[in-house]
C-alpha cells in the first residue's frame, strides 16, 4: 500500500503569500575519489561521505589520505558542504591497532563526522576525537524507533536507517525519537539484511564487513535439485543463469514523502561509481529537492527528472521497502543487467567564449558526426553534433579514443569547467 503523502506543519511557512518548505533535508552523495567529491559538490550535494585508507567497508585505492581528506574539506567548506568519513567495518582484535590514532587525524583534517558500526570505534571517538559527529552506519541494520532512541540515549548525533525500513516506519522514528535520520533513496540494495552477508567470506575469503565485499549475489548460477542423490539441472540451457540480486532503489518519486516525515538526510549511494553516475543522480535528486521545498502545493515529477536518471542507470530499478515489503517483481533472478542508454564521453575543462573552442578531457570514444549531449548544474542540457576534433597541438584527428587523452573541438552554446558530455549508446 503505498504512503499517504501528509502535510507536516512543522516544516512549513507563508513566504509572498505561497507555502514553502523552511527545513530542507540534506542530499548526502557519494565519492570515492576526490574527483568525485569535487563533482558532487559543484552538482548539489550538500554533504559527501568518503573512505579513507582505515576501517571502512570500501577497499579501494582511490580512498582518501589525510591530507586529501584536508583537500576535500577546504574544496567542500567554498561551497557549505559537509564531509563525512566512513570508519563502519566491524572491527576484529587485529584492526584495533592503530584506531585512535587515526581518528585523530580524521579530526584534525576538519571533516564533520564519521560513519560507525562497532561499539569500539564509537567509544574510541568519544574520547579521542571528541568534536567529530558520530553518526550510526546502516550495518547496524536499525528498523524501530526504540533502537534509535537507544543511540540517542548513546550520544549519537545522526541514525542510518536499514534499507529494510519502510515510509511508516520512518514516520514513527521521527515522532518519537528527536534525532537526526538519515535514510537511503538511491543506488544499489543489498540481497542480506543490510550487508549482514557472509557470502564473499565464504567464496572468496574476503570479509565484506571489513572492506572486501565482491558482490557474489550478483554472479551467476547454475541450480540443481537433488534427486535420488543425484545432482538434476533446474533449468536447461536455453534458461538464463540464476542470481540472486534486488533491483537498484530509486525514491525520486518518493522525496515529498520523505521530506514531509522529516528525514534529515537523503543519501545516494555508490561510492564505486563514476563521476558521470555521481553528476547525473545528485543533479536530479538536487532539483526534485529544491522544486518541492519551493512549492510544495503544485510539485509534479517531471518526465526529464526519470529519463534524466535512465541515462547513467546499468541496472533495473524499484522503491524497495519504502510502500511495502518488496514483491517477486522487484528482484533480478536471471538477467540482472542493462547497457546504460547514454555513454559519458568527457569532462569539460575550459570554454573559451570569444574562439568557442571547448578544452575538454575525454572518458570514452567519440568521433565527427556522433550525436552529444551536454549538461552540468548551470546550463540547460542541449545537443549538438560533433565537428572537428583537435589534439593539444591543434592535429586534426578521425576520432578521441584514448582515455584522458586531451582534446578541443567548437561549441557555440557557453560551458563551464565541470560540465560534461555523453552521446547516446547505439
Amino acid at each position: 500500500m503505498a504512503l499517504a503523502l501528509e502535510q507536516n506543519d512543522k516544516i512549513r511557512e507563508i513566504v509572498d503569500g505561497k507555502r514553502v518548505i523552511t527545513k530542507k533535508p540534506e542530499l548526502l552523495a557519494p565519492a570515492g575519489s576526490l574527483e568525485k567529491l569535487k563533482v558532487a559538490v559543484h552538482y548539489g550535494a550538500d554533504a559527501v561521505f568518503i573512505g579513507g585508507r582505515e576501517f571502512g567497508l570500501r577497499s579501494n585505492a582511490d580512498n582518501f589520505s589525510i591530507e586529501e581528506m584536508r583537500e576535500g574539506v577546504e574544496f567542500a567548506n567554498k561551497y557549505g558542504a559537509k564531509i563525512y568519513v566512513t570508519t563502519n567495518i566491524f572491527a576484529h582484535n587485529e584492526n584495533m591497532d592503530g584506531l585512535e590514532r587515526y581518528l585523530k587525524d580524521i579530526e584534525s583534517a576538519g571533516v564533520t563526522g564519521i560513519i560507525v558500526a562497532d561499539p569500539l570505534i564509537i567509544e574510541t571517538c568519544r574520547t579521542a576525537a571528541p568534536k567529530l559527529e558520530i553518526h550510526l552506519s546502516t550495518q547496524q541494520s536499525l528498523s524501530n524507533w526504540k533502537a534509535v532512541q537507544y543511540w540517542k540515549e548513546e550520544g549519537l548525533h545522526r541514525v542510518v536507517l536499514a534499507r529494510e525500513v519502510g515510509g511508516e516506519e520512518m514516520k514513527l522514528m521521527k515522532e518519537k525519537v528527536d534525532i537526526e535520520i538519515e535514510a537511503f533513496v538511491h543506488g544499489a540494495m543489498c540481497i542480506a539484511y543490510s550487508g549482514r552477508c557472509v557470502l564473499s567470506n565464504h567464496m572468496t575469503a574476503r570479509d565484506s564487513n571489513r572492506g572486501g565485499c565482491c558482490q557474489s549475489c550478483r554472479w551467476d548460477y547454475d541450480l540443481y535439485e537433488l534427486e535420488d542423490g543425484e545432482e538434476k539441472a533446474l533449468f536447461d540451457d536455453n534458461h538464463a543463469p540464476f542470481a540472486m540480486s534486488p533491483k537498484d532503489l530509486k525514491l525520486i518519486e518518493a522525496i515529498p514523502h520523505m521530506i514531509e516525515l522529516g528525514i534529515d538526510s537523503l543519501k545516494v549511494e555508490g561510492r564505486m561509481k563514476s563521476i558521470h553516475y555521481v553528476a547525473t543522480v545528485v543533479s536530479v535528486y538536487r532539483r526534485v529537492i529544491d522544486a518541492y521545498c519551493a512549492d510544495p502545493d503544485n510539485f509534479k515529477i517531471k518526465r526529464e527528472w526519470l529519463e534524466e536518471l535512465d541515462k547513467c542507470a546499468n541496472r533495473d530499478t524499484a522503491e524497495a521497502f519504502f510502500h511495502d515489503a518488496p514483491g517477486f517483481e522487484e528482484q533480478m533472478f536471471g538477467l540482472h543487467g542493462r547497457k546504460t542508454t547514454y555513454e559519458f564521453a568527457g569532462l569539460i575543462l575550459d570554454h573559451d567564449p570569444e574562439t568557442k573552442i571547448v578544452t575538454m578531457q575525454q572518458r570514452n570514444y567519440f568521433k565527427p558526426g556522433d550525436e552529444v549531449e551536454f549538461f552540468g548544474p548551470e546550463i540547460e542540457n542541449f545537443r549538438m553534433t560533433m565537428g572537428e576534433i583537435w589534439d593539444e597541438d591543434g592535429n586534426s584527428l578521425d576520432a578521441a579514443r584514448h582515455p584522458l587523452q586531451i582534446v578541443k573541438f567548437k561549441c557555440e552554446t557557453p560551458l563551464k569547467p565541470h560540465n560534461m558530455m555523453r552521446k547516446e549508446n547505439n
